[in-house]
This record gives structure tokens, C-alpha cells and sequence, in this order.
């Protein structure tokens, strides 16, 4: 059985497959998708792909990055944030030597990633479109004011970079062992130190954070991500630096 995870779609080795009814829908929606907006990785594909998504879990407003050196990008989400203010709005960096992200954002030159929440699935909630709505109204403000010549000064932003994907604690038949510990539920994007507790054994046993560094953990209890074996990932805190920038066409 032919089994493709949504995140690798993208990849240019499906994309590159030939077009053919033995291949799962998916893939070929991928190749489709590619074709319309592409293809990946070249001069002709779109220049932004907003890839919108709402999460169970406790991340507000948050800004997905795939490159911690485009300057196109971190002075973008420095407009959205400082517009945004005092609303707070995360910037997630999935800059990964071993974690490899293949979306639908990823055919384009400059590839955003959003995610707001909380919000139930199969829930509608006017709060989480509205935060929606406003991070897309900024980030287009900010590409018209780039075509029109606006000239950007150097800028810095916070960002918390992955280091790792922490799974539930699992019995010998690999089925969830614990569960979120109260502690850590919706307590995303805050420090999380050694000792902490993480996980509760249905027997009411604490399963602590183990290593020697304070983390702060995202998508903590995603609903999405039991199926991906994904309980939070650990994350870094850091700034990076953009230069200025202003379009060539003025």
C-alpha cells in the first residue's frame, strides 16, 4: 500500500514523477499544484505561497520561516509582528539539517507559513479569523509597499528555531502511554526547563524534561499530530538580523 506524508508532497522526486492514474491522488494534486504555480525551484515559479492553517493548540499568531537568511522574508514578518502589536505573533523557524519540509508554500521563492489558534477542529471561531485575516492584510501591505519602492532599514526578529520532535511515552504495542501533563497543556512558546513536568502516565506518574537547557515547546498536544507521533517539539530561542532592502525596480 502506497502511503505519502503531506508534508513531502513537495518533494522534487514526486514532482518530477510522470503523471499517471496508479499514482495516489495526492501526489498527483501535488504535480498539478506544482504545474499551476512552478514549477519548484525555478525563476518562473510564484514569488509568495501564503499556506494558511489553524492549530488545537495554543500558538496565537504564529509565522512560519524555512530560511533563516532571507531577508525578503524576515522583513516581512517584522512588518506583520510590529503591526500586529500589541497582539503577539511568533516567528517558528523549521531550518533543520534532518527535518525536511515539502508544502504546498514550498513552490515558491518566498514561502509563508501561518498558523493561529487555538481552535477545536470542526469549530469556527470569529477571534482566530480575524487574527487570520489581519496577519494576510499586513503581510500584503507590506509586498505592495515593497513593489512601490518602500525601502526597508535593517531590521531584527525573534524567532524560535526546532531542534527536535518529542513523542508520547508509548507501551510495548506502541500505543500512547501518557498523556500532556496539565503543567505544559497550552503552554506553548513558554520556557520549559529541566525537571519540568512533561508527561502523566495514566497511573498518575509525572515523567519529567530530562537534558540540561531550558527549551520553550510548540504545538504542544496538536490534535493533527497524534497520527505523526508528535506530542511538541522542542524549540531555541534567537534573533536574526535582516539587511535593508528595497525593490530592484525603483
Amino acid at each position: 500500500m502506497y502511503t505519502t506524508d503531506v508534508v513531502n508532497l513537495f518533494l522534487s522526486a514526486n514532482n518530477s514523477k510522470t503523471m499517471s492514474k496508479d499514482l495516489p491522488y495526492e501526489v498527483r494534486r501535488a504535480q498539478e499544484i506544482n504545474h499551476l504555480f512552478g514549477p519548484k525551484d525555478n525563476e518562473d515559479s510564484y514569488d509568495v505561497i501564503f499556506d494558511l492553517h489553524n492549530t488545537t493548540s495554543n500558538m496565537g499568531c504564529t509565522l512560519i520561516l524555512e530560511d533563516s537568511r532571507n531577508d525578503f522574508l524576515i522583513q516581512m514578518f517584522h512588518y506583520i509582528k510590529t503591526s500586529l502589536a500589541p497582539l503577539p505573533c511568533y516567528v517558528y523557524l523549521i531550518e533543520h539539517p534532518s527535518l525536511k519540509y515539502a508544502t504546498t508554500r514550498s513552490i515558491a521563492k518566498y514561502p509563508v507559513g501561518i498558523e493561529v489558534g487555538p481552535q477545536p477542529q470542526g469549530v469556527l471561531r470569529a477571534d482566530i479569523l480575524d487574527q487570520m485575516r489581519k496577519m494576510i492584510k499586513h503581510a500584503l501591505d507590506f509586498i505592495q509597499n515593497f513593489n512601490e519602492g518602500e525601502e526597508f532599514p535593517p531590521c531584527a526578529i525573534e524567532v524560535y528555531k526546532i531542534m527536535e520532535k518529542v513523542d508520547y511515552p508509548r507501551n510495548e504495542n506502541g500505543d500512547i502511554a501518557a498523556i500532556i501533563h496539565p503543567n505544559l497543556q497550552d503552554q506553548d512558546w513558554k520556557p520549559l526547563h529541566p525537571g519540568d513536568p512533561v508527561f502523566l502516565t495514566l497511573d498518575g506518574q509525572i515523567i519529567p524534561l530530562g537534558g540540561d537547557g531550558t527549551v520553550y515547546p510548540v504545538f504542544v498536544n496538536e490534535a493533527a499530530y497524534y497520527e505523526k507521533r508528535e506530542a511538541f517539539a522542542k524549540t531555541t530561542k534567537l534573533t536574526l538580523n535582516a539587511e535593508s532592502i528595497r525593490s530592484s525596480l525603483h
